[in-house]
């Protein structure tokens, strides 16, 4: 095994690891500049997967919160988590996919066609990973309410497990943006209780004057 150093165009120092074969002394390199490009591409897009099952979550269950401030019913709670979940998964592959489309466009515009198509995002792989990151979080209430009767217990349950996701969310997203973790973790959890708060508020006011 050697190691080379290679200054390249941009005089930037690249390690090179090579392996010499002994019918064909030329070595066999491997960038580990790539290795590390890959990586972070890797992190960015488990780091939209956290950031999408947040949305899905927050959004969800201050839906579900706001409908059970004015009416009781499990059913109704859960029937309009679903519905929530149908939206918002929807509306996020479709903005996804319109955003990379566009991104795709203006890269391929400027680069004049010089860049091959395959190492350009796809549209319909982050279509796709959006929505289901949105799904994941959105089942987390839907799946605390279904099963509970009385209400008080209910929204109790929907709140604490939101609360407990929604600071696994933070934590992860803090290791992979190398951010503080305890700071980090309380910033997802008090802008969810914000939304789930304001929206439970809201709601409960307009039951209490009769709009």
């Amino acid at each position: 095994m050697a190691t080379n150093v290679v200054v390249t165009a941009n005089n930037k120092l690249t390690m090179m690891a090579g392996v010499v074969d002994a019918e064909n002394p030329r070595p066999c390199i491997v960038d580990e500049e790539e290795d590390e490009e890959d990586l972070s591409q890797r992190a960015n897009w488990l780091r939209a997967a956290v950031l999408g099952a947040n949305d899905g979550l927050v959004s969800t269950a201050s839906l579900m919160l706001g409908v059970g401030a004015v009416k009781g019913d499990a059913r109704a709670m859960v029937i309009s988590g679903f519905a929530g979940l149908l939206a918002g998964a929807c509306s996020m592959a479709i903005g996804e996919f319109v955003s990379v489309c566009t991104q795709r466009d203006v890269e391929l515009h400027r680069d004049a066609g010089k860049e091959e198509s395959s190492k350009l995002p796809s549209p319909v792989q982050a279509a796709a990973a959006s929505a289901l990151a949105f799904s994941v979080g959105a089942l987390v209430p839907l799946l605390a309410a279904g099963f509970i009767r009385d209400y008080r217990l209910r929204v109790a349950v929907v709140i604490a497990l939101a609360t407990a996701t929604l600071a696994a969310f933070g934590c992860a997203g803090a290791v992979l943006g190398r951010a503080p973790v305890a700071r980090s973790c309380a910033r997802v959890v008090l802008g969810g209780w914000a939304a789930m708060g304001v929206t439970f508020g809201l709601m409960r006011l307009f039951k209490a004057t009769g709009i």
